[in-house]
């Protein structure tokens, strides 16, 4: 017999911790789990280093990890996609609201995942901690799969004894992450479109329409005015170096996403696009329901000020942005209101936000009126896209309609001086 000592959360979510006897870890959890309270954490005590032990079967967790990690190697270098997280934390907030043990509930949603690399991120999950690893600390092992937001609020959950209503909270704040990006994407899909509809057109252009006119005005000898001969040798240069030309942008390509590795070229790139008339002013407010609505969350789930700001400043996205908020938490410390510590940075939040933000501290609402400013502000948002999109549409057929028109009138105004060349 050994004995272990517990940390295990009570159905009405209050921590208890103590030492029991039993033949084994699987033993220990069965007693635990018996007793009707959630295990937290189990350790062997005067044990060296938690180890996966066997149980009595010979079904032990070691045996089984090492076969899973056998039948899955190839697979564990693949991430887990967004969709299979959001999946796995909705149903492991419903498992644990419905009574069922922690460890139980991840070998409900390892065995039952149809996505191979997270079945096995899950399982590792699952051996983790039954080895006696909190939740959290487990989490944090693959930091590839759970942001350091998703362990901040694992970790208040577990402290708190509500880990099923922090996992509830992440799976909403997961779903309307979900969204937003999927308006963004959705209100560029047909600009986008429309923009490779034209390239592929001038393309055709240039490369087979083009030379067709040029062999017709050859044979008269006679000088083309200088629009025509910019459009030919630009017809030229796409037929008999296209693929330099394509070789060309490529590397301007690789070596622009190289040079944005480097951090100030980055910022630069940042600052750029925050100071353009109508992107600029997206950005902000994409970065600003993001922050609201994060640290809405994080202090709903129990998360202190000063925690939740270090880990809701990095949901900005944009460098630029994240340093505009740096010193807010050090002036939090200090004794300062949130409203008083983001004052500097009016690129994100303006002066009625700001105001509003003092009024929920004062009447101590503040993580629901972040929530609300975010679902408000992505509402204006969503209105704003759509502003967006509708002007330039107009202005992107302009755009096309002008080239395409440049290059029928420079092939066409040689047509009418032809009969002067022939005399």
């Amino acid at each position: 017999m050994a004995t272990f000592e517990y940390k295990a959360a009570a159905p009405g979510g209050a921590i208890t911790q103590g030492r029991l006897e039993a033949g084994g870890r699987a033993d220990a959890m069965a007693t635990i789990e018996s007793r009707g309270l959630t295990p937290l954490r189990l350790a062997e005590v005067g044990g060296s280093a938690p180890t996966l032990r066997s149980n009595g079967n010979g079904n032990g967790t070691a045996a089984k990890a090492t076969s899973l990690k056998g039948q899955f190697s190839s697979l564990q270098s693949k991430k887990v996609p967004f969709s299979a997280l959001e999946d796995f934390t909705r149903s492991l907030s419903s498992l644990l609201t419905a009574g069922v043990p922690l460890s139980r509930a991840l070998t409900i949603l390892y065995k039952e995942t149809t996505q191979p690399a997270a079945a096995v991120k899950w399982r590792e999950l699952h051996d983790a901690v039954i080895d006696g690893a909190p939740l959290a600390k487990a989490m944090e092992r693959s930091p590839d799969v759970f942001p350091s937001i998703y362990t901040a609020m694992v970790e208040s959950g577990e402290a708190g004894g509500f880990l099923d209503v922090v996992l509830a909270q992440i799976a909403d704040f997961q779903a309307r992450e979900k969204d937003l990006r999927a308006k963004v994407t959705a209100a560029m899909m047909y600009p986008a479109v429309l923009l490779t509809l034209a390239t592929g057109v001038v393309i055709f252009l240039m490369v087979f329409f083009i030379p067709r006119f040029q062999t017709m005005f050859d044979g008269f000898n006679a000088t083309l005015p200088l629009l025509t001969r910019v459009i030919v040798g630009v017809s030229n240069v796409m037929r008999h170096y296209g693929i330099f030309v394509v070789a060309a942008v490529g590397a301007a390509i690789w070596y622009g996403r190289a040079r944005f590795a480097d951090d100030r070229t980055r910022r630069l790139w940042e600052k750029f696009l925050l100071g353009t008339p109508v992107v600029g002013p997206l950005m902000a407010q994409i970065a600003m329901a993001r922050f609201c609505r994060m640290l809405g969350t994080l202090l709903g789930a129990g998360v202190n000020l000063v925690n939740g700001l270090n880990v809701a400043r990095k949901s900005l996205g944009y460098q630029t942005l994240i340093d505009l908020v740096a010193d807010s938490t050090e002036r939090v410390k200090k004794g300062e209101t949130l409203a008083a510590s983001l004052a500097d940075a009016r690129a994100i939040f303006g002066g009625s936000t700001l105001e509003m933000i003092g009024v929920a501290e004062e009447s101590g609402r503040l993580d629901q009126e972040l929530v609300r400013l975010a679902g408000t502000t992505e509402i204006t948002l969503d209105r704003q896209l759509k502003t967006a999109v509708s002007l330039a549409e107009p202005l992107m057929l302009f755009i096309i309609a002008a080239v395409i028109g440049v290059i029928f009138i420079g092939m066409v105004i040689p047509i009418f001086s032809m009969q002067d060349y022939i005399k």
